[in-house]
């Protein structure tokens, strides 16, 4: 008798994580990283890597980033929220790029928004309170 899928070692689709942590306390770095590992364990996702941009004047992390989505097999990107994409402006254009690769963003939290440049976020189900 096989195993039940459950238990069997399957991989999910390949995602990347990308932290925009300039200026965040070490503290709040690994807070955010142990976020974006916990998003993609329950979301039965294989996260391949973790980009984080600690400086504000490079952009080494998201170049990075950009290369690994274009690996066979990649699916997406997962997100804290959408302020780590970066400012206004360079996040309009990062998201611009992202599009271009074809990659999914998938958001750990904030609003559930309609497609950017393409790009159309996933969340979780969001479950009504009873009362």
């Amino acid at each position: 008798m096989e195993p039940l899928t459950e238990q069997r070692k399957v991989s999910g689709p390949i995602v990347y994580g990308f932290l925009r942590l300039a200026g965040h306390s070490p503290a709040r770095q690994q807070a955010l990283t142990a976020t974006v590992i916990e998003y993609c364990r329950t979301h039965e996702l294989t996260l391949a890597g973790l980009f984080t941009e600690r400086c504000a004047s490079t952009a080494a992390a998201f170049t990075g980033l950009l290369q690994a989505l274009q690996v066979p097999g990649s699916y997406g990107v997962v997100l804290p929220a959408p302020s780590h994409l970066g400012p206004k402006k360079i996040a309009l254009e990062r998201m611009r790029r992202l599009d271009a690769t074809g990659a999914r963003l998938l958001l750990v939290r904030g609003t559930r928004q309609g497609p950017r440049a393409g790009l159309q976020p996933e969340r979780g189900p969001v479950l009504e309170a009873e009362s």
